[in-house]
């Protein structure tokens, strides 16, 4: 059978993007734009090989994922050049040169644009122009552009690679898109359907467009976890990964830190996969004094595991000291940065109980959380 390979290309800086990392490690709806794609050709039985051009920031693979890494050339053609060297397969494999910057991937399009070369030597799904065009010209006049022709050219595009190759390096150009480079050829190229959904991240308003796009449409679950830890001597408290200055600790086998340990417990109840004692029992000695971000990154990967992926959680802190509202940020930003969440699915509250209750009278600290997880498209 005729060996299958991707090339996902994220070199690139994406300036226009407006954000503080380049766009494809940012976070969109719960993981790295770049692991989209990486997923989904990851996954696709017919590919045989990942390659992902990027910097040494990619990182290892993740679960379920597969790919090894190429450097990034100088320029975007220089990038695909050091995937296809990376790949060492022969001139008849068929390559998918896809942009990181564009998640929405889906194994429909990988499949229809490997059947097309059968048929012809590169394909690419595409769009027609829907919107009026016109070009700005001096002295704020307008004139109309005829969009009869006009395409929208997406990715993965695909070619057989000794072809692409050879295209590549004998112009030694700098090309808008790969199948520049075979344009005007006797290469017969063929379109096939693109997607909005395989929309480029380009902009800041792109990646609430594509989260908008991409966002599951099943049924999302709910779950809701309570921790209580005594207080016992000591200098601090951990509450969401974040040590607070106290006149005690909490007591616990673990750190005790009784924010994560509800949000944990959260996670597990909403895929219906028991509570925190029972997948690190007190009793273990290897959880003696563990810092509790392994038990909360466990039940985000068992979730995962399970199909859904956490779309928010909402977390309240019960307690009449310490003061919880001056650490509430740092709280939200550490929970955030484990989950791999935009800060704004993280909320965290605290509440009295107006010295009700063993939290009324200091003796410890309680705990609230529920979370929301949502289908993994």
């Amino acid at each position: 059978m005729t060996r299958i390979a991707a090339i996902i290309v994220a070199g690139g800086q994406g300036n226009r993007a407006g954000t503080a990392l380049p766009k494809q490690w940012q976070t969109l709806l719960g993981k790295r734009v770049i692991d989209w794609s990486i997923d989904t050709f990851s996954r696709h039985p017919d590919i045989s090989d990942v390659i992902v051009v990027a910097t040494p920031e990619l990182g290892e693979p993740k679960a379920g994922q597969r790919f090894i890494r190429a450097e990034p050339g100088e320029t975007r053609t220089g990038s695909v050049l050091n995937g296809l060297k990376a790949l060492s397969a022969a001139d008849d494999t068929i390559v998918l040169v896809h942009d990181a910057a564009r998640p929405g991937i889906d194994d429909a399009t990988i499949s229809e644009l490997i059947s097309a070369l059968n048929d012809f030597d590169a394909a690419a799904p595409a769009m027609v122009m829907a919107d009026a065009l016109k070009k700005q010209l001096a002295q704020n006049k307008l004139e109309n552009v005829d969009r009869s022709e006009l395409l929208r050219i997406q990715t993965p595009q695909t070619f057989r690679l000794g072809r692409i190759r050879e295209a590549l390096q004998k112009h030694g150009a700098e090309f808008v898109d790969d199948l520049s480079a075979i344009q005007g050829t006797d290469a017969r190229i063929t379109l096939t359907i693109g997607s909005v959904r395989l929309s480029k991240i380009t902009y800041p308003e792109d990646f609430d467009m594509l989260a908008r796009l991409l966002a599951p449409t099943g049924i999302p679950r709910v779950g809701k976890g309570f921790d209580v830890h005594e207080f016992e001597p000591g200098d601090h408290v951990t509450l969401c990964g974040v040590h607070i200055p106290h006149s005690a600790k909490l007591k616990g086998h673990s750190d005790a830190d009784a924010g994560w340990h509800a949000l944990t417990d959260a996670i597990l109840g909403a895929v219906a996969l028991g509570d925190i004692g029972d997948h690190f029992p007190p009793s273990d000695p290897r959880w003696k004094n563990a810092d509790s971000a392994l038990f909360l990154k466990h039940a985000q990967d068992l979730a995962t595991a399970k199909g859904y992926r956490i779309d928010s959680c909402d977390i309240t802190v019960i307690c009449e000291a310490p003061k919880v509202k001056p650490h509430r940020e740092a709280m939200r930003a550490r929970t955030a940065e484990l989950l791999g969440l935009p800060l704004d699915a993280i909320s965290v509250k605290a509440t009295t109980t107006e010295g009700l209750g063993f939290t009324g009278r200091r003796e410890g600290i309680a705990a609230e959380a529920i979370a929301v997880l949502a289908p993994i498209s």
